[in-house]
């Protein structure tokens, strides 16, 4: 069947295949359009042929063909220089045929027939032709079929045939234009989570990925642009090989993107019964029993995420190390931060045991103070210039008067009024 796919290729097959553990599965892609045949001859690969079939019907007779290397090839001598085509078809993509001088035996249908050997193509345009004895009530119509063109006897007639499309119009480069992938699904993943497994490119390329158990055991053929058969090989297969597989074709010069899926499933192997007379088969007493083949056996798949590539790697590990530094660096200021706390409390427990080994003698305060009150008491002796700096310095060394404050005075004051 025939389904539409997201990524631009159509999905032409679908199928769900099973192999026994441990055999070689082969997931046939076959596809004849895929076949690459380098063009060796001028471009011979792209050619137009005009054929004519009588109204009485029987076989149809070639006209002409035309090259897209250039060559003309016009069958009948009397159809030389009164059938003609454009030069430049293969560029504009114009390949109508116009006959000079329309006579009764050029009335039939006409085929324009477009051959694409290298794509595997093929285009086919219908036109009738209908000879009058005068000029036609109706020059051209569409009969649901086809072009229908009536003209008279001797004039010139142009049959219409038109393509532009870029296979018709272009040469190509095969080896860029044609890849096949083959992809696959684990269990339960979906489509665009797909892994790739291999690139296989017309020019001989291949590019394997996918995860390592299953890379060294997956193949495609050496020749397998020349037979058109993409067929990939599993041995040996394995429970974990369980999922589901596409192959995609494109061949992007000739338009083609097609998709084959396969479903793939692994069953346990057959085990073979041992021979009469061997231990385990009940003969004996001596061997162990054999297994029970009324139990299922049932297995589980592990999916293993591998990184495509090594700049995967290098990331995570380049991740790690940024981590591990950032923490050492961590480590290293807890540790001279401390360092410097401790080194706070030692100075400052050293200078409070440098104060408290000190002591205090009172008794010298004491005297120091008693020497004051002495010295402040002594008249000193001095030769003063005059009678006011003498005062001064009496009043300077003498003790203040104690002031007398009488609180009873203003008590009786208030009394007497």
């Amino acid at each position: 069947s025939s389904v539409p796919a997201a990524a631009g290729s159509s999905v032409v097959s679908e199928s769900a295949v099973s192999w026994a553990a441990g055999a070689r599965a082969v997931l046939r892609c076959q596809s004849p359009r895929m076949v690459w045949t380098q063009d060796r001859l001028h471009d011979r690969q792209r050619v137009l042929h005009w054929d004519l079939r009588g109204p009485g019907g029987g076989p149809a007779r070639r006209l002409l063909d035309l090259y897209s290397a250039g060559e003309q090839r016009v069958y009948e001598a009397r159809d030389r220089g009164r059938l003609e085509l454009s030069a430049s078809a293969f560029d504009d993509g114009n390949f109508s045929l116009l006959i000079r001088a329309v006579e009764e035996t050029d009335a039939g249908l006409y085929t324009c027939n477009l051959h694409h050997h290298y794509c595997h193509l093929y285009e086919s345009l219908a036109v009738r032709l209908e000879v009058t004895d005068g000029p036609p009530a109706t020059p051209a119509y569409w009969d649901g079929e086809k072009e229908v063109l009536a003209v008279a006897r001797g004039a010139p007639a142009l049959l219409t045939c038109v393509n532009r499309g870029h296979v018709w119009t272009d040469r190509h480069v095969e080896e860029a234009q044609q890849v096949v992938h083959w992809d696959r699904q684990p269990p339960g993943v979906p489509h665009d989570r797909a892994d790739r497994l291999l690139d296989l490119y017309a020019s001989g390329e291949r590019r394997a990925y996918g995860p390592l158990f299953l890379r060294d055991r997956v193949a495609v053929g050496a020749d397998a642009f020349e037979r058109g058969d993409f067929s990939l090989r599993i041995e040996p297969l394995e429970v974990a090989d369980e999922g589901t597989y596409s192959c995609h074709l494109h061949h992007h010069y000739c338009g083609l993107h097609e998709r084959r899926v396969f479903h793939l499933t692994v069953a346990e192997p057959h085990a073979e019964p041992p021979p009469r007379g061997s231990p385990g088969n009940g003969s004996s007493h001596s061997g162990a029993p054999g297994p029970d083949p009324t139990l299922a056996r049932g297995h589980n798949v592990i999916n293993v995420i591998v990184p495509e590539s090594r700049a995967h790697f290098f990331q995570q590990l380049g991740y790690v190390l940024a981590t591990l530094l950032l923490f050492i660096l961590l480590l290293v200021t807890v540790l001279l931060a401390a360092r410097r706390r401790r080194g706070g409390y030692e100075y400052s427990d050293q200078k409070s045991g440098k104060s408290k080994g000190k002591d205090v003698n009172l008794a010298e305060f004491a005297v120091a103070a008693g020497d004051q009150i002495l010295y402040r008491s002594e008249d000193i002796q001095l030769d003063y210039k005059n009678n006011i700096l003498k005062e001064r310095a009496e009043l300077a060394h003498s003790p203040l008067p104690a002031k007398y404050i009488d609180l009873d005075k203003g008590f009786r004051k208030e009394y007497c009024k």
